[in-house]
């Protein structure tokens, strides 16, 4: 099933093309806002799985093309990002030592959002094609055996950056959780539709141009060992958010008037704009083809407006 958002917040499953309002079936789940709303509906989902499948068989919908998609999980209670979680293609001799950061559930921007480039001296902005998982069910020092029985679903997620700055070595907090920094969408896919998580195409597209192309199976630390360790750290709850990172190899600058496009092979499409009203510019070379190049540091240097190196 495909669970999303759409117009003022009504909660929908897609039918093919269209969207059906399913608002009525979850209407008694206590809630004070489509946050808590989708967090009750997945905690509770077994029971109402069969009343929603009723609601969607006997409903047309309307045509998704002419509604606003919304977040699928507006405010999520946690978004955890797992750190360094690729073999990228081989290069790496081992797995970096498992690592996460926060991300504030503020940053949330749905599907056809715009995504503003803050007026900050970093040395690029990046965005991260990334599958996410969503919590099911309570987890608290789950093993990993047992830890994809927690797993709800999944979600296209793009983890903007703010690369470099200060103070070195402590910015995660700045780097990551701006403002629209938190692309996801377009839909919530339940657990039961993807074949094999572990196993699953990521492809993210800059203006037309894919950028990024890998897959799940290069992952450092699967998917079940993300949710043992970071279970072993705090509780997870139903509706949490697990990123579990990225391929960094294809990763390029996101610059003004761009269009981002994230397809996690049955994920649907996320696409989002890029503002930056400073007009910063960057070589569209993306980390690979830099090194390639003998360029110095991980990112191709700014080369035009404010923040630029001075020549």
């Amino acid at each position: 099933m495909k669970l999303l958002y759409f117009d003022d917040f009504k909660l929908g499953v897609l039918k093919g093309g269209n969207v059906v309002d399913v608002s009525g079936v979850v209407q008694d789940i206590p809630h004070t806002g489509p946050h808590d709303l989708i967090n009750g509906l997945i905690e509770r989902f077994a029971d109402y799985r069969g009343r929603l499948d009723d609601c969607v068989a006997s409903g047309d919908g309307v045509p998704l093309a002419g509604v606003t998609i919304r977040p699928p999980l507006p405010r999520p209670g946690n978004i955890d990002c797992m750190a360094v979680n690729y073999m990228e293609d081989g290069t790496r001799d081992k797995p970096a030592p498992i690592n996460a950061f926060h991300k504030a559930s503020s940053a949330v921007l749905a599907h056809e959002g715009t995504m503003v480039l803050p007026d900050e001296p970093a040395t690029i902005f990046e965005g991260e094609a990334e599958i996410a998982l969503v919590i099911g069910k309570y987890a608290h020092n789950v093993r990993a055996a047992d830890a994809m029985d927690h797993v709800f679903g999944y979600v296209n997620f793009i983890d903007g950056s703010a690369r470099a700055l200060p103070p070195t070595g402590s910015n995660f907090f700045q780097v990551k959780s701006r403002a629209t920094f938190a692309p996801m969408g377009p839909y919530l896919v339940t657990a039961d539709e993807i074949d094999d998580p572990q196993k699953l195409p990521i492809r993210l597209w800059v203006n037309g141009d894919c950028r990024q192309d890998f897959n799940t199976d290069d992952m450092a630390h699967d998917m079940a060992r993300c949710v043992e360790w970071l279970s072993g750290i705090h509780p997870l709850q139903p509706g949490d958010v697990i990123a579990t990172g990225t391929n960094h190899r294809g990763l390029s600058a996101f610059m003004d008037g761009d269009t981002v496009e994230l397809e996690g092979e049955g994920l649907g499409r996320l696409r989002i704009h890029i503002r930056d009203d400073l007009k910063r510019t960057w070589s569209r070379d993306s980390r690979l083809q830099h090194a390639q190049k003998g360029g110095k540091g991980p990112a191709t240097p700014q080369l035009t407006g404010k923040y630029a190196p001075q020549a």
